[in-house]
């Protein structure tokens, strides 16, 4: 039943791609975030659905007529730079090569849907359904943990999909604490209260899932996700008195058990896992500085350890950290490159939010924008202990801010009676009264668009 279901829904996506070519970025997204096809048994578990999805996206990008937004931007430049630096090390300098391949070969098709997502995610509606997809696709695994945390006290532990990127129980908490801020923002923007309830609930069941997971890292991201999510909100004295109800919810209901792995972040020297870390970080430091390009993507063998190790190991551990990980794999200059990636995604937010938070008409970019920074604030901080740097929810982040403040932009031409932003082909997207860009979309889509802005203003 589970095979039938994703064939149907992705059957009926394609049909709409040509069309409309923003659906199959929504398809890819809910594929590649939520692995939909690992929880079935039969044809669909193997079923290359992300190949498919991305020819027929592909076809419906080159042939359609569907409105484009502007690609080039600082951050769409410096990850440019980034896949020509990882080709780069992968195809000449990999200790590795077949592995470093296949990361190399899952890391270019993100890309390249991280750009088609900049150009045709091109207006409010479409922006909002993109980040309903994201929320859900890794919040289906929050709800789910949520309530398998609560039904077992605490003593089962929360894992994510196999075969994918969230597969640990690590893995998927990082992707938890970058979700509970996009459900926030969607509970802002949300005026119907029965649903501003449910996202409530969801936000509530995600925080429980990724204490469930028994992650240590993901405790110092919740902390951390928890105090920017309540400076960077608007209402603050009922989201702090929600969020203290949580903790108090946590500390009354998980076990002895849960608190003993928890307090080993305090003996981390007495650890065995997180003295596998350290060793990792002083391999990709080494290997940094001595060959300054890096290794190569999934370097992690005995060989590397022997050579750049300062003492003999019977196994080769994962680096488990977005900064080593970069630093060791591409050098210093691919890990300038990251740095400096986040850096620009960081500042595109905070200028959204100076920009927008006073004026009624671009209040939603104001909160997007500081949700987005929450997010990051939890990829940032679990990420110091997880190898997570090619991530393509990270990039989805990216992709959303640029968008926003492309659309922030047009709005605010639209409002001044200028032209000047320029889109691919010389098309422009034509502004409705909301100043949200609604671009010539077929009768039907045109007529959503302009109910959705109209609840919106309400």
């Amino acid at each position: 039943m589970r095979d039938i279901l994703i064939f149907a829904i992705v059957a009926f996506g394609l049909t709409q791609v040509f069309f409309r070519p923003h659906i199959g970025i929504y398809l890819w997204t809910w594929i590649s975030l939520m692995n939909p096809h690992r929880l079935a048994w039969g044809v669909a578990a193997s079923f290359p659905f992300a190949q498919l999805i991305g020819v027929v996206t592909l076809i419906g990008f080159f042939t359609g007529k569907a409105p484009k937004l502007k690609l080039w931007h600082a951050e769409t430049v410096v990850i440019a730079l980034l896949v020509f630096w990882v080709t780069m090390t992968t195809f000449v300098f990999a200790f590795n090569p077949n592995g470093a391949y296949e990361e190399w070969d899952r890391f270019i098709k993100i890309q390249i849907f991280i750009f088609l997502t900049v150009m045709l995610v091109s207006d409010k509606p479409k922006l909002d359904g993109l980040v309903w997809v994201m929320a859900l696709s890794v919040g289906f695994y929050g709800i789910k943990g949520g309530i398998f945390t609560v039904a077992t006290g605490g003593s089962g532990r929360v894992w994510g999909p196999e075969g994918s990127f969230i597969a640990g129980n690590n893995e998927l908490a990082l992707a938890l604490l970058m979700t509970v801020p996009l459900f926030r923002y969607l509970q802002l923007q949300e005026s119907r209260k029965w649903l501003r309830n449910l996202l409530t609930a969801a936000m509530i069941l995600c925080m429980l899932s990724i204490v469930g997971t028994q992650s240590r890292g993901a405790l110092l991201g919740i902390i951390a996700i928890g105090f920017f999510l309540w400076l960077k909100s608007r209402s603050k004295l009922g989201l702090g008195i929600l969020l203290l109800i949580i903790g108090i919810t946590i500390m009354l209901m998980m076990p002895e058990s849960w608190w003993d792995r928890m307090g080993t972040i305090q003996t981390y020297d007495e650890d065995s896992s997180a003295q596998s870390r350290l060793r990792a970080w002083e391999v990709a430091w080494n290997v940094a500085k001595g060959t300054f390009v890096g290794g190569g993507a999934n370097m992690w063998n005995l060989a590397t350890y022997e050579r750049f190790g300062s003492e003999s190991v019977v196994k080769a551990f994962d680096v488990h950290s977005i900064y080593f990980e970069m630093l060791g794999e591409q050098g210093f200059p691919g890990f300038f490159l990251f740095i400096l990636l986040g850096w620009l995604f960081w500042r595109r937010c905070s200028r959204m939010i100076k920009q927008c938070k006073n004026d009624p008409e671009k209040k939603w970019a104001a909160d997007l924008a500081a949700m987005l920074q929450v997010s990051f604030i939890g990829y940032a901080v679990s990420g110091a202990f997880l190898g997570l740097a090619y991530f393509d929810y990270y990039y989805d982040l990216i992709a959303v801010a640029l968008i926003a403040s492309q659309l922030v932009k047009v709005q605010a031409e639209a409002a001044a009676g200028t032209t000047t932003s320029k889109y691919d082909h010389d098309r422009r997207p034509a502004i409705g009264h909301s100043g949200a860009a609604a671009v010539h979309s077929p009768p039907d889509e045109r007529k959503g668009n302009a109910e959705f802005n109209r609840g919106w203003r309400k």
